[in-house]
């Protein structure tokens, strides 16, 4: 069954489409932790949605979930890219959907746990062209390259991902060239499209959301705990196993937080404890970034993790979760 098949099916259901849970909140929150007591007691297999998590050889640094964890709880969409590839959005909403099909067909419940919003508004929400995402690092990194290779080196970046946009563009028009890109980066999808369609082929997927928030004092010493750790564990040296083979800073996926700053690290231009603290600086801000995405999704029931023990809280939202699941169905 492929993501087509289900977008059928939910047709011939009279447009009903299949009901599925998202785990969602920012970075700290302790969303893993909670998925997989959520996915043992539902009978759950867990969809990543993180866009750091896709690729190979990140393991420190993007916190992923164990592989003893894995074994009890199968994860999909872990481990799916090499470093030197483009992941998108769109190759996320293709790759999740096709996950999910497999998942609903063997009689089990798609969960979906991440924090980045990009990717859910990929799969599940239908206007891309009302209100495209937008991320100013992402930005900010496109203007950087006009800064060091010149405006028409970022306007040839351009023309190879989308030939109209650029067409339309003036090669030294740094700021909307800069953003067209950022759109395409962040939606895997040529601006121009975007513009054009108004909107996506849906899912087929009828997704509800846990949110799971904590009071922001409680989230930074997490970013900051969870950080330290990190470099404590071998993440300076995953860093550099990484640019040892060649996935350096010219690839998305080490523009991240952490890896960014370790990469600097290990050319000399940061010490480790400058590494240190401008991941846990960058990672507070990805965090107050997340609060206000989240804060637009709906329907989402929100819970305050710090009000509850783990065991009273997996009670409580799967007890909420599938009465609304069985609402869902029965309409």
């Amino acid at each position: 069954m492929n993501t087509e098949e289900t977008n059928t099916d939910a047709r011939e259901r009279g447009g009903r489409e299949t009901a599925v849970l998202a785990l969602i909140g920012p970075t700290a929150v302790g969303k893993t932790a909670l998925s997989l007591e959520i996915a043992e007691k539902l009978g759950a297999e867990v969809i990543s949605v993180d866009s750091r998590q896709v690729y190979r050889y990140m393991d420190i640094g993007t916190d992923k979930v164990s592989p003893a964890a894995r074994r009890e709880v199968p994860h999909h969409l872990i481990d799916v890219a090499d470093p030197d590839e483009t992941f998108t959005a769109a190759s996320f909403a293709e790759l999740a959907g096709k996950a999910a099909a497999r998942v609903l067909n063997r009689g089990r419940l798609p969960l979906f746990v991440g924090g980045t919003p990009f990717y859910y508004r990929a799969l599940f929400h239908a206007a891309l062209s009302d209100g495209l995402p937008g991320d100013r690092e992402t930005r900010a990194r496109w203007e950087r390259l006009a800064e060091s290779e010149g405006s028409e080196a970022l306007h040839r970046k351009l023309a190879e991902a989308d030939a109209a946009a650029a067409a339309r563009l003036h090669p030294h028009d740094v700021r909307r060239v800069s953003r067209a890109l950022e759109i395409f980066e962040l939606t895997g999808v040529p601006p121009s499209r975007l513009y054009a369609q108004g909107e996506k082929k849906r899912s087929g997927l009828d997704v509800f959301y846990i949110g799971l928030t904590r009071p922001r004092a409680e989230l930074y010493e997490n970013i900051a705990a969870r950080v330290k750790r990190q470099f404590a564990s071998g993440y300076p040296e995953e860093v550099a196993w990484l640019m040892d083979r060649g996935f350096d800073e010219r690839f998305p996926s080490m523009q991240g937080f952490g890896y960014r700053e370790l990469a600097a690290w290990r050319r000399g231009a940061l010490t480790l404890e400058e590494a240190l603290e401008g991941d846990i600086r960058r990672t507070k801000a990805f965090c107050r970034r997340q609060m206000t995405w989240f804060g637009k999704f709906v329907p989402t029931l929100w819970y305050d993790v710090s009000e509850w023990n783990l065991h009273d809280l997996r009670t409580k939202i799967c007890g909420d979760a599938m009465s609304r699941l069985e609402g869902r169905k029965n309409k």
